[in-house]
């Protein structure tokens, strides 16, 4: 495989020490939404918090310093190797109020009411059960707990999925379905507002609001460590077989777009909403 298109064999062994060292860079995609959950979550009176989905411990351990020795936060994620990273930043800044819990959504280890703060950081676009996750959110809710959750949203990087469509105007329809469900499996604000009110959540505030991700081209889009461990196994699959070929098509056409724009910019539609417990 030629150098331009070695992204390709890009493999993350989620448990290895290397990846976990380079991991925390990911807040420079998820600090876009876990600052806007920040700025916006209510910090008075919690005492009994729940992050869902805290991985390394971002916006976890954050949140739990603003919040003060008042509150305890337990941060839940099935991700062991994820955690044991958490857990060595917990103490290594000497934040005491945090507590981990290697968990589902799905399958909380909590006893029914027991918080009155609920948050999760883009954790409704990776739960494997929504509903079931939202159904726990539920269980474990005080009645009037609040429930805050941000995501990113169907819009996501629309400039390059627009790139991407055309790039398979040459290819067989099952690519270009392959591609349209990969995109709608995003949040739509309405989906979410269905699914808390539906698992017994009434929606109490929404904020919306856009990021940019900004790239000297697609060649470093196509690149960069983030991209490859978030995103890049779910665009191969569009294309099985066939990567190196329309990888190679779809790198050159960004390469065009961003050499006719200046820069490659990203558009990230993202959401902050908030629900209470009924």
């Amino acid at each position: 495989m030629s150098d331009d298109l070695s992204f390709l064999a890009f493999e993350p062994d989620f448990s290895s020490p290397a990846l976990l060292a380079a991991y925390d860079e990911l807040p420079l995609w998820s600090a876009m939404f876990g600052l806007l959950l920040i700025e916006e979550v209510p910090v008075s009176g919690a005492t009994t918090v729940l992050d869902i989905g805290c991985g390394t411990g971002f916006p976890l351990i954050e949140l739990a310093e603003r919040l003060g020795p008042r509150a305890h936060v337990h941060g839940l994620d099935p991700w062991s190797a994820g955690l044991a990273r958490a857990a060595e930043k917990i103490a290594s800044r000497g934040t005491p109020n945090v507590t981990l819990h290697e968990a589902t959504a799905s399958a909380m280890p909590f006893a029914d009411s027991t918080f009155d703060l609920i948050v999760s950081n883009l954790g409704v676009n990776n739960f494997d059960d929504r509903e079931a996750a939202i159904r726990e959110c539920r269980r474990v809710a005080q009645n009037g707990a609040t429930l805050a959750l941000t995501t990113n949203l169907q819009g996501h990087m629309r400039e390059f999925y627009q790139i991407f469509e055309q790039v398979l105007e040459t290819e067989d329809d099952e690519a270009r379905d392959r591609l349209r469900a990969h995109v709608a499996h995003r949040a739509t604000v309405p989906d979410v507002r269905e699914l808390l009110e539906h698992g017994g959540f009434r929606i109490t505030r929404i904020v919306e609001r856009e990021g940019v991700m900004r790239f000297a081209d697609g060649t470093a889009l196509l690149n960069h460590h983030f991209i490859k461990l978030g995103f890049l196994d779910g665009w191969k699959k569009v294309v099985p077989g066939r990567e190196a070929i329309v990888f190679g098509r779809l790198r050159d056409a960004l390469n065009d777009l961003a050499a006719r724009q200046g820069e490659l910019r990203l558009t990230i539609p993202m959401a902050y909403i908030e629900a209470s417990a009924r």
